[in-house]
């Protein structure tokens, strides 16, 4: 059942409802830049699949108290778990501009991961999750996607996973299918994305061995956070074309 919702702007408290209070910096927003008052209505996600309506009865930054008025649980308008596995740039900008638009897009977890041409071998995940959350909020979805430290290539590959599972690559004098016509509709879904460098032949074939499909997404060499992108972005096209 979608919400109602009074205005376009979505406040997020995962913790609503044990503590009906906003967060410091959403409470912030809500009383110093948007000057709402006691008896105001807000509408909230918890990010982790409801929406609440809800009414200010203690408008303090430090202590902004709420009546919950209405709780609308919300089911995911796609049918599978997707997860896009990346070996994260040099430049973290294009990994917060890649983690903004997988929100807005439809993703379930984001992972990064060090492969032997990683040109970043560590990760400062607390920024990114904040503008996932700001993406949550923008986008009007009501779960926050998971959002996982990064690992070695080979920890990924042995931890498994409960779907389909490709590893995005170019390497010359192969021609893998394309993400396009191996992924089908409902199923949870893993894809690996390298660095600017590719992944090496070794951990192709490593992939491989452990059941991992090769797949192309398409003719033109992508960047990284572009590749990672298009992968989501596939996948949410055909699982919304099942739909029809």
């Amino acid at each position: 059942m979608p919400l109602l919702f009074t205005g376009m702007i979505l406040f997020y408290a995962p913790e609503v409802t044990e503590i009906p209070v906003l967060p410091k910096d959403e409470a912030q927003h809500c009383l110093r830049v948007l000057r709402m008052r006691e008896g105001d209505i807000i509408d909230l996600t918890d990010g982790k699949g409801n929406f609440y309506k809800a009414e200010i009865t203690v408008p303090e930054i430090n202590n902004c108290r709420l009546i919950i008025l209405e709780t609308i649980p919300q089911t995911k308008t796609w049918t599978s778990f997707i997860e896009i596995a990346v070996a994260p740039t040099k430049n973290s900008d294009r990994m917060e501009w890649l983690a903004e638009k997988a929100v807005e897009i439809g993703i379930d977890r984001i992972s990064f991961i060090r492969s032997r041409f990683s040109e970043r071998q560590e990760i400062k995940t607390g920024r990114i999750r904040k503008i996932m959350i700001a993406a949550m909020k923008q986008s009007l979805k009501s779960t926050l996607p998971g959002l996982e430290e990064i690992i070695d290539l080979d920890s990924l590959i042995r931890k498994g996973f409960d779907g389909s599972r490709f590893i995005a690559h170019c390497a010359t004098g192969n021609n893998p299918p394309s993400l396009l016509k191996v992924y089908h509709a409902g199923n949870n879904v893993q894809v690996l994305i390298g660095p600017e460098g590719g992944f090496s032949e070794q951990e192709v074939e490593s992939a491989i061995v452990n059941g991992i499909i090769p797949v192309s997404l398409g003719k033109s060499r992508l960047r990284t956070e572009t590749a990672a992108l298009v992968s989501c972005q596939t996948i949410q096209l055909i699982e919304q074309l099942h739909q029809f």
